[in-house]
This record gives C-alpha cells, structure tokens and sequence, in this order.
C-alpha cells in the first residue's frame, strides 16, 4: 500500500511533515520512493535531497490518467515504501469533466486507488477538530480518509480537546506535531527556496528526523507506506530516435525540471549535458540542441548579464539554427532585458525581442494551448495543456505569437496569446510535460539530429 499525504487546506505544513517522514525513514535505512501531486517543481527537489532518489510528479492534467498510473507503479516497485505529497487542499481542483475537483489530489487518489492521511492545522481549533474530519472523510466516498495528522498542536491540555473529539468519530491520530521555529525552511514569491540555494541542509533533515521519530505512530503508519507487491509494469517501450546530445540549463538560476521528462528525452536517444549559464563561457560545444527550463533568472539576473561570453555564445549557436526550447524563466533569459524586482535593468541574451518586467501580479493556472504557426515542436491548430506560474510580463507583445491560450476547463474565458517562435526556436511561458505528448520529445531529437546532420 502507497499513502497520500494531504491537507484540509493550504499552508497546513503537509510539505514538512512530508519531507519529515522521508527524511526519518531514510536515516532508518528505507528505500523509499516518493512522488507529489500537480506541476510543483521546488517540493520534488527537496524529496529528492532527503532520499537520494528522484521524485516524480503525478499529473493527470498534464499527463493523462493512465500515465500517472503506470508511473506510480513503475517507480515505486523496486522499493521498500512510497509515499504521495498532496498539492492544496485534498478537494480543490477545477469543475471539469463532471469532477468539481478535477486534477486535486482527491481525484489523483481516486485514480490510483490510494488512501489519504489528512494534516489538519490545529492552532485554532480544539472539538471543531472533529466536524473537518469528519467532513472531509464523508464528502467523498470513494476517497479513503483513513487517519489524521494534527500539526500546530499548542499543548497536552490541546491535545486532550482534539483526542477526545477524534475518538468519538473513529478517527486514527497517527502524528501530533508541535510548532517549532527551528523548522523553518526559507521560502520567496514562487515557494520554497530551492535546495541549491540552502546551506545546512543537512542539519535542517536531521532536526526533521528528530522531528518523525519522537511524534509520529509508527506501529500504525509504516505499514501504510509498504509498497505492495505487484506485477512488473509493462510501460511501452520508445523506440530512439537517435544519439544527440543536449545542452540543459541547470544550476541555481535554471532548475525547474521534471524528472521522468528528462528520463523520456534519455530513452528517445538525448545525452543530457548540464551546464550553468551563470558560470560557464558558453554550452559545452558538443551540443546539438538547447534546453532552458524555468527557475528564478530574475534572482540571479546580474549574474546571468555579467557573463556576456556566454551570453554571446548562446545567441551565435541560435541565429546558427540549433533547436531551442525555453519554458518561462528561459524565456526570460533569452528576452533582450530584465527588469527585477528592484527596477534594476539587466541585458539578457537578446535573441527574442521584447523585455522581461517583475510584477507583483502572479498568473497562476493551467492552460490550453493551441498552436498559431508552424514550428519545430508543434503544426499549427494543434493543441496542448500546460501550466503558468510567474510574477513577470513581457512587454511587447508578439506581433506573430506561438499560442493562443485559454485558462483549462473554463470555456467562457477570454482568449491570450502568448509565445515566440521561428524555424529552430520555441519560448513560451507555459510549462509542458512531454510525457502528455509524447510527439514533442520526438520531434525535439528529430530536430537536434537533423542540425547535428547538417552541422557536421
């Protein structure tokens, strides 16, 4: 059996009491493979520090229902246990496809049959404890609410009040958790801080051990989290396009990745070669094609401005024709300016031409996206879901843009367009996942090698 980890609601601390039991059953010597719901890149890498193994996100929207299914199996069946991480609250979702809670981790536990535990902030609440749980365990039935975690618990006098409003309703306590100021872990405008970026990382793991060991219900808990034994999963095998390596941005400015996308770019045929555009004079020269994921560019925007080598590097192998596929901080980079929070102004790499400006508005949500052009990824009139989450805009507006979006599952909405392309170059605020299309990856190598053809 899997466990989801959920909360009432968001900011209930699912995320620490998540990377608190990873990082106790880590220390015990677990193999324990771990996963988080929705389109969060920052939560996985903090799973991944703690357990030495990557985390994979489970997104029906961005993927389909019969993908998260068969990655869950995939991943967790040589381990010892596995655990979920819930995105928001356990119902919020969109009013879609007859779901009012489309995409939420109670329609992500439906669809991989998995039961919930739910993190409950207790600060102030005490009898009151005991109608949440309660609604939330009878709004759905077919979602299995089968214990609790109370977190901000103030005293044993709370937690009297809070025991005996769960034990007339049969409600499992399987962790209490007291607030603790030592357990802080920083965060900024698009939620924690990356681990790149924190020192004493390590300390902050074994604080959260600690943390595991002395206030959760182990007895009742670890078996929850054993991986049931079950038939190896038969996911299809891609056929490769052929070897071509790629240059993939990832260092403190460039990190937002999903882990089984790179692993389905390496199965078609990709050599992943990372490298820094903050430190290194240029891609490593072997590269064929160019990778740029999203981040925060706007931190570290003097930095990235300050290597003009690689800056000029970077717009020579482009205007050459080398493939390039940038998701919103690479669109930023790759934009002429970046104006950060501060209004400070910093050059960037200037192949695309607009600017990039922080705002305190963020866009938030999912998107679907049809293609208004031809280019190296995508025909035009096809269509792809997507997910937005930035505090910039753009200030000139493409008089040929790449997509025309629309916010997912809401039909009435006004269109937007959006995105920059020609023959080798597609930039664009929406994050994909290519495993929900899987002709983009293709399509992607088939490019890189043609211009590796051409190159030589």
């Amino acid at each position: 059996m899997t466990l989801i980890i959920a909360g009432e609601r968001s900011g209930v601390g699912k995320t620490t009491i998540t990377l608190a039991i990873l990082a106790y059953l880590s220390q015990k010597g677990y193999h324990i493979q771990s996963f988080k719901v929705g389109p969060d890149y920052i939560d996985p890498m903090f799973h991944a520090a703690v357990t030495g193994h990557p985390c994979y996100n489970l997104d029906p929207i961005l993927t389909s229902k019969s993908y998260v299914q068969s990655c869950l199996q995939k991943y967790s069946q040589d381990k010892d246990l596995a655990i979920i991480e819930g995105v928001m609250g356990l119902f919020d979702g969109l009013p879609v496809k007859d779901y009012l809670d489309y995409g939420s981790t109670a329609h992500l536990a439906r669809l991989v049959n998995v039961p919930i535990v739910l993190v409950i902030d207790c600060a102030r609440l005490s009898t009151s404890v005991a109608a949440i749980a309660q609604g939330y365990r009878s709004f759905d039935s077919s979602v299995k609410v089968i214990g609790v975690i109370l977190n901000r618990v103030k005293s044993s006098r709370h937690l009297e009040f809070l025991e005996a409003a769960l034990d007339s309703i049969s409600m499992p306590i399987l962790g209490v958790l007291r607030p603790s100021d030592r357990l802080t872990i920083p965060a900024r405008h698009l939620g924690l801080v990356p681990t790149r970026e924190l020192a004493g990382l390590g300390g902050l793991m074994e604080e959260l051990a600690s943390l595991a060991e002395h206030n959760f219900n182990w007895e009742k808990l670890l078996p929850l989290l054993q991986v049931s034994p079950s038939t190896p999963c038969n996911t299809p095998q891609l056929e490769p396009i052929g070897s071509v390596p790629i240059a993939i941005a990832q260092d403190k400015a460039f990190s937002f990745y999903y882990q089984d996308q790179l692993e389905l770019l390496q199965e078609l045929g990709a050599e992943l070669l990372p490298w820094s555009p903050l430190t290194d004079p240029s891609p490593p020269p072997q590269a064929k094609g160019l990778l740029f994921g999203g981040g925060f560019p706007e931190v570290f925007a003097q930095q990235l401005s300050e290597n003009h080598t690689c800056r000029l590097a970077i717009s020579q192998a482009i205007h050459k024709g080398m493939p390039t596929y940038a998701e919103c901080g690479g669109l930023m980079y790759l934009s002429s300016q970046l104006t950060t929070q501060l209004e400070q102004h910093w050059a960037m790499v200037g192949v695309i031409p607009t600017q990039t400006t922080m705002t305190p508005t963020l866009t938030l949500g999912y998107r679907q996206a049809t293609a208004l052009t031809d280019t190296f990824l995508l025909k035009k009139g096809e269509t792809v879901i997507g997910h937005e989450f930035h505090y910039s805009q753009i200030t000139q507006v493409n008089a040929e843009p790449l997509f025309k979006m629309t916010p997912y599952g809401q039909a009435t909405a006004s269109d937007q367009s959006e995105g920059w392309s020609r023959n080798n170059l597609q930039a664009s605020y929406l994050h994909l996942h290519f495993a929900g299309k899987i002709q983009l990856a293709q399509r992607f190598l088939s490019n890189c090698l043609d211009f590796s053809t051409k190159a030589s």
